[in-house]
């Protein structure tokens, strides 16, 4: 029933299904505030809601508000990774409809936020498979005119990255959106620059990560924070991708379980996964050959 209804009330019928999810409640005058729709069009957005959904709220009288109840059931999907961003972000885009409600959640602090014109080319080029043209600075050449071909935007946990192909190393790397200036869209690119070229990017390989056998007394605790499954946690990464998880995880890759501090609480079990892997400068302790810990 829900696709037959039109966009702005299912926004709205989100918006309480939100509200009732995440506050407990909710006041028909917050959805008329919100979405400055007249007493009417509310009462028949909560009218329907309850239609949907009756075992889902309850009014009271005497708080003249809908409370939720014990048998609650979310009417919408709310993704948690994304509810979790946006509830600590103060973002508002309707389904989510957060940004007049504060809630008690945190972000850890991250990078400076990418200029939204850069992002707005590089999304451009993606969408209809352009070339780019940029000034790059780099750590270890500084600025300087680049082109390239990027196929996809990626979060590290850090900072937002593009994924590209450069055509001055002529292989598909990494780079820091914040250090990208001056876009202008170019040709469309030939096959091998591709996101389809780019191995490391379509290949995936499998992380068993485990707690850490020699720096963790109570491998339990580690277990539960992890959501492993017979003491272990499986994933399946794009191998372009691994060394920024490990790194953002503290998972000490070492071959015998060799990094002894505190810091480190997990340890990558099958350290053979990583073979013939590149970006892996950052994974902590990693080395294609290692001696035994001693």
């Amino acid at each position: 029933m829900l696709e037959s209804i039109s966009f702005s009330q299912r926004q709205r019928l989100a918006y309480i299904d939100f509200c009732l999810l995440f506050k407990g409640a909710i006041h028909r005058q917050d959805l008329i505030t919100r979405f400055e729709v007249g007493l009417s069009a509310g009462s028949r957005d909560f009218t329907l809601y309850k239609e949907l959904a009756p075992e889902n709220l309850v009014y009271s009288t005497q708080e003249k508000r809908y409370f939720q109840t014990e048998n609650f059931n979310p009417l919408f999907e709310h993704d948690a990774k994304r509810t979790l961003v946006k509830l600590a972000n103060d973002i508002s885009d309707g389904f989510d409809a957060i940004g007049d409600i504060h809630f008690p959640v945190e972000s850890a602090s991250s990078l400076n936020v990418p200029d939204i014109f850069v992002v707005a080319k590089v999304v451009q080029a993606i969408v209809n498979n352009k070339a780019i043209s940029v000034i790059y600075t780099s750590l270890s050449s500084g600025s300087g005119a680049r082109e390239l071909v990027p196929h996809s935007i990626v979060d590290n946990g850090q900072r937002w990255h593009v994924r590209a192909f450069d055509r001055k190393s002529q292989s598909f790397r990494d780079f820091v959106l914040t250090r990208i200036s001056k876009v202008t869209l170019k040709e469309t690119p030939e096959a091998n620059e591709c996101k389809e070229s780019d191995e490391a990017w379509q290949r995936i390989i499998p992380l068993e990560i485990v707690p850490h056998p020699k720096n963790i007394k109570h491998p339990t605790a580690i277990e539960l924070d992890y959501a492993m499954e017979e003491g272990m946690l499986t994933l399946n990464v794009r191998a372009a991708m691994a060394g920024y998880l490990l790194r953002r995880w503290n998972v000490d890759c070492t071959k015998f379980a060799s990094l002894r501090t505190g810091e480190y609480q997990l340890w990558l079990k099958n350290h053979a996964s990583l073979a013939n892997t590149d970006n892996l400068a950052i994974a902590p302790g990693y080395t294609r050959e290692e001696p035994e810990y001693q």
